[in-house]
């Protein structure tokens, strides 16, 4: 199987201080001066939504969610386009780019922090990698590999969403503290 349109999400480590309308703020600060390695293009607000997608940075690539679903709040990093590479590369790309996105809001934002241990993962193409036995077998034999290679080799859960409703994904989840920093830097392909 090959990983497209890889969403990833870091959660806010505690309860929200930051009001939700300096992420608007913010987006549009992002978009003003272009300031990630992609075209940005808008923001939308979605914060009337009760466990909705918050705050959107639209981009041509890849969307930026200040995202409250299931009312557990964090940066969605949604991918649009077809990646080249392995599935390694678009994962650590999504990662990447995640992790890019959050130290950035940490800097910009005080009392604003990103959890260093779970990530939320999806693929965001039910026609490509519907929630079923072939997706989950498929990710059960690739997962746990470019975990050990893009987050580090220590121990890890994986808790898959098997809800055919929902888009596939999981929920990863370590005690050591992943480096955002590291990923941040971390080249987009490993060769």
């Amino acid at each position: 199987m090959i990983f497209q349109h890889v969403n990833v999400k870091l959660f806010v480590d505690g309860p929200m201080n930051v009001d939700w309308g300096r992420f608007i703020e913010v987006f549009h600060t992002w978009v003003a001066e272009q300031s990630l390695d992609e075209l940005l293009i808008d923001v939308a607000d979605y914060r009337h939504v009760p466990m909705g997608p918050g705050v959107i940075l639209v981009g041509h690539e890849a969307d930026y969610f200040m995202d409250n679903s299931a009312n557990r709040p964090g940066l969605k990093y949604n991918d649009k386009i077809e990646r080249p590479g392995s599935n390694e590369d678009r994962f650590r790309h999504a990662l990447r780019a995640a992790a890019i996105a959050c130290l950035r809001l940490e800097a910009e934002l005080d009392g604003l922090k990103f959890d260093r241990h779970q990530i939320q993962f999806c693929l965001n193409d039910r026609a490509f990698a519907p929630n079923n036995e072939e997706t989950y077998q498929a990710c059960q034999a690739e997962l746990p590999g470019l975990l050990s290679q893009v987050v580090g080799d220590g121990e890890y859960e994986i808790l898959y969403d098997r809800d055919p409703r929902n888009l596939f994904g999981a929920d990863i989840k370590t005690p050591q503290s992943i480096d955002l920093q590291e990923l941040a830097a971390s080249p987009l392909f490993t060769g």
